[in-house]
């Protein structure tokens, strides 16, 4: 279909540059995690934009900020476009909110325009995406398709506050206890559409404004405990400790290697928190515990990698008499994208003479857990340098801008 609306680039940049003042630090960072008072500030600023382009604005219980247009026939399930607005700790001003703010866009164009469309149109921004209060990510589109249970809910954040007591003082009618009322099937979403940036180097170094996502490696996250024994660190000879700090060196530095040496690279490996107690610099730790994120497109090759990790645990201490106990945070398929959207937004890129590379996206989404009750398709946006996760993130307007006008067309494709 060829569309007879615009997308209105100063606006949406505009709407992104005003979002990221909330949480605002001094570092020029976002810090703007998941039900807090920054981000009920971001939900009420969304949804007045989300008014202004003809959406009825409601959340669910999962904390999920929801959009609707209906269509002409209501009983068809809806078009869904979203992302997030959570942030991580110190974090960028694009990553998911460009998602949120284009579905808002795209919605707005085809009201001003009074384009007519059969199927229901959505604008979600999901809920605590990112992961940073409560160490585990995706939990509004994991509550969405009905993957949340009671252990999700008591988690709590460093403060000590629950992940239900969070929900259920956030406001706009959201009720944990009522969390089954909100999750969806596949007769209510006909799919589900993405965009973000890319958070890597790839469309930067070759040349490319905006890619099209193809599949996306699967998350998994740990957290590792070793526990050794405490000691003077003066008067313990280095023969005689039970050293677990220096033991958790030892993997994490095989962490390195395992992942080096795959095929192609392609399984990646970050430790991204380590923690000793007691944590004084004159007493050997009794303890230490890290995280491990592992992430790959091939399931079995993520799980021979995570399977090594795990002998290397055990061998280390063996070796230093240290004990071991590892806790699964977050373990998600890696997915494919439906091939009749790729297809699609393939074609819609060479009508409209964009070159978009089909690519695979190393970064979780909320798209994957979508793909469990319908189908789903990503574009990416160029980033700056590859920068993601932190103040310097950064995207152009006009490549946001080229970005929300494909998302428009395989929109209009669609409804």
């Amino acid at each position: 279909m060829q569309t007879i609306c615009k997308i209105n680039g100063d606006r949406i940049f505009s709407r992104i540059l005003r979002l990221g003042e909330i949480g605002k630090n001094n570092q020029n960072g976002v810090h703007r995690l998941a039900l807090s008072k920054e981000d009920k500030e971001a939900h009420f600023l969304v949804s007045q934009w989300m008014e202004e382009a003809g959406l009825s604005v409601s959340h669910d219980h999962f904390g999920n900020l929801i959009g609707r247009k209906e269509g002409e026939n209501p009983g068809l399930p809806a078009v869904m476009i979203g992302s997030h607005i959570d942030s991580v700790r110190n974090g960028g001003r694009f990553d998911g909110i460009i998602g949120v703010i284009a579905g808002i866009e795209v919605v707005q164009a085809i009201t001003s325009a009074q384009i007519v469309h059969q199927h229901p149109l959505e604008v979600v921004a999901f809920c605590e995406e990112e992961g940073s209060r409560f160490n585990d990510g995706l939990f509004g589109s994991r509550g969405m398709v009905g993957k949340i249970n009671e252990r999700d809910l008591l988690k709590k954040d460093e403060n000590g506050i629950s992940r239900y007591e969070a929900l259920k003082s956030f406001g706009f009618g959201v009720d944990p206890d009522r969390i089954k009322e909100s999750i969806r099937t596949d007769k209510d979403i006909k799919l589900f559409l993405e965009m973000h940036i890319e958070q890597g180097p790839i469309l930067e170094t070759n040349g490319h404004a905006i890619g099209i996502v193809e599949g996306i490696a699967g998350p998994s996250w740990y957290s590792i405990f070793l526990s050794g024994e405490a000691g003077h660190a003066g008067t313990v000879p280095m023969n005689l400790r039970h050293d677990p700090l220096m033991g958790a060196a030892e993997v994490i530095s095989e962490i390195e290697r395992l992942c080096k040496q795959e095929p192609e690279k392609k399984t990646v490996g970050t430790v991204g928190i380590i923690q000793a107690f007691p944590g004084g610099s004159n007493v050997i730790p009794s303890s230490v515990e890290f995280s491990l994120d592992l992430r790959d497109i091939d399931l079995q090759r993520r799980s021979n990698v995570y399977g090594k990790i795990v002998n290397k645990v055990q061998n280390v201490c063996e070796k230093r008499g240290l004990t071991y106990r590892i806790e699964k945070h977050l373990d998600v398929d890696p997915i494919a994208c439906s091939e009749n959207i790729v297809s699609s937004l393939r074609e819609i890129s060479k009508d409209k003479g964009i070159t978009a590379p089909i690519m695979i996206s190393g970064a979780g989404h909320d798209a994957m857990l979508m793909s469990e009750i319908t189908d789903i398709g990503m574009i990416f946006v160029r980033c700056e340098k590859g920068i993601s996760h932190q103040p310097n993130e950064k995207a152009e307007q006009k490549d946001i801008t080229l970005g929300t006008e494909l998302l428009l067309e395989a929109v209009l494709k669609f409804v």
